[in-house]
């Protein structure tokens, strides 16, 4: 009995309507004193005011009425907004007003996930919201606590829903799905992804078939056409099985954020999304982490089963505080790719010396594969380049922001001028720009 009533007065909450009400008696029981021919007119309020919130606390404690669940998928994207949902149901036979108080992971920091709803007798509802995480991990969710208010409205009755959960947060599987529909559907062009033209034949040979107009006419077969009797063509088909490396630096140059995620987070988004656009194209995708030790490597291959190899290992990734073993990257890359390859090198470089301390290394990995070195750009930087100075610190602090910006420039001229392919882009372009040099290069068949 003790433990019901505690649990009992634990759930129990008065509302505003109900101290409003309880003002109203006290001020008719101050007027009481001052005019006696109010009588018992201030005792009788009182005690009608008792005996309705009695039945209130009947109504709504007779028995458990109320159900509520959270609606999750088994894991989260990072970086994409997330739906969920919470269930709720009313089993009481009359109107219910309730809120809701979903305790979502302290990694969000948000204190105000309140839902307010009406729910008819009988009725049930879902409702969604949406969550933005910008780490990857694992992510604790708590109860669902329900404050239920019944057509009288003078207290709440507070339901605790046992629904802990840990959900975890993979790299943007969301964005990489897009990407994957978009490509199967040939609708790239929609997000961004250009059209590139081919150069000249691939090597690869698909069939003889009939000519049709518009086909090329230098594919024309003549001895088939001989044979036939009439025009037959070759048609080709774009290399298959070329090698693709994503080679992800977890270094402390990857530390940075942008709007809420570090530049290591758009790396490996970006590496889920060139893997499984290289895998549509029947390339086979590999994978290597390097700081200054070696991280994981997953050999190229085109199975069904390499995507979720290189989500699982993509998941686990966090950058360290040192700065990249380059010879140890060389090493790696001598032993694991055993043909030429594309090597595309996710990293970072602020300044020309930082580049300089590498580009010995770059230089060797460009003799046996076709590297592309991929790095960002500084938005805020940038911004400070292009606004106006209105005073001598203002100059001062342009002056230093378009040197910065410079030098990135410069330092995509040092690398072509040896040979290395680079890519200079915001990090919310990294897909986009990512996925337009990979399949420029293959239609130029440089891999």
């Amino acid at each position: 009995m003790k433990k019901f009533f505690s649990l009992f007065y634990s759930n129990l909450f008065l509302t505003n309507r109900l101290f409003t009400a309880l003002g109203c008696c006290a001020v008719f029981f101050v007027f009481a004193f001052f005019f006696r021919w109010l009588g018992i007119l201030p005792a009788l309020a009182f005690w009608t005011l008792t005996v309705i919130t009695l039945i209130d606390v009947l109504m709504l404690y007779r028995t458990n009425s109320l159900f509520a669940r959270r609606h999750a998928p088994e894991r989260l994207s990072n970086s994409d907004d997330n739906e969920l949902g919470i269930y709720i149901e009313n089993r009481y036979p009359f109107n219910i007003s309730v809120g809701i108080i979903d305790e979502i992971p302290f990694q969000f920091q948000k204190r105000d996930v309140w839902f307010k709803s009406l729910l008819k007798a009988q009725e049930h509802k879902l409702i969604n919201y949406v969550l933005r995480p910008t780490k990857r991990g694992e992510y604790e969710f708590g109860d669902i606590r329900v404050y239920v208010q019944s057509p009288i409205g003078l207290i709440n009755r507070r339901y605790n829903f046992k629904q802990a959960e840990t959900l975890p947060v993979y790299p943007s599987f969301l964005q990489m799905r897009k990407y994957e529909l978009m490509a199967i559907s040939n609708r790239l062009n929609e997000i961004g992804i250009k059209k590139i033209r081919r150069l000249g034949h691939s090597l690869e040979f698909e069939q003889v078939k009939s000519y049709v107009p518009g086909d090329d006419y230098r594919t024309i077969n003549w001895k088939a056409t001989a044979r036939h009797g009439n025009l037959m063509t070759n048609t080709y088909t774009e290399e298959k099985s070329q090698h693709v490396y994503c080679v992800i630096d977890k270094s402390r140059v990857m530390k940075m954020p942008f709007d809420g995620l570090s530049l290591l987070d758009y790396a490996i988004n970006a590496s889920l999304v060139l893997s499984n656009v290289a895998l549509l194209k029947e390339d086979k995708a590999g994978l290597i982490t390097i700081s200054e030790k070696k991280g994981a490597v997953i050999p190229a291959d085109r199975r069904h089963t390499q995507m979720n190899k290189i989500l699982e290992v993509l998941y686990k990734e966090k950058t360290r505080y040192l700065e990249t073993n380059m010879e140890l990257l060389y090493t790696t890359i001598r032993g694991v790719i055993k043909q030429r390859s594309l090597v595309v090198f996710f990293t970072n470089y602020e300044s020309l010396s930082g580049l300089n301390r590498q580009l010995p290394y770059l230089k060797r990995i460009a003799k046996f594969h076709l590297l592309l070195v991929v790095f960002f750009e500084n938005t805020e930087l940038k911004t400070l380049s292009e606004q106006h100075a209105e005073d001598v610190e203002g100059i001062y602090i342009k002056t230093i922001a378009e040197k910065f910006a410079n030098d990135k420039k410069f330092i995509v001229k040092e690398l072509a001028k040896h040979g290395i392919q680079s890519i200079l882009t915001t990090p919310q372009d990294l897909n986009i720009n990512t996925i337009n040099r990979y399949l420029e290069l293959k239609a130029k068949q440089k891999i």
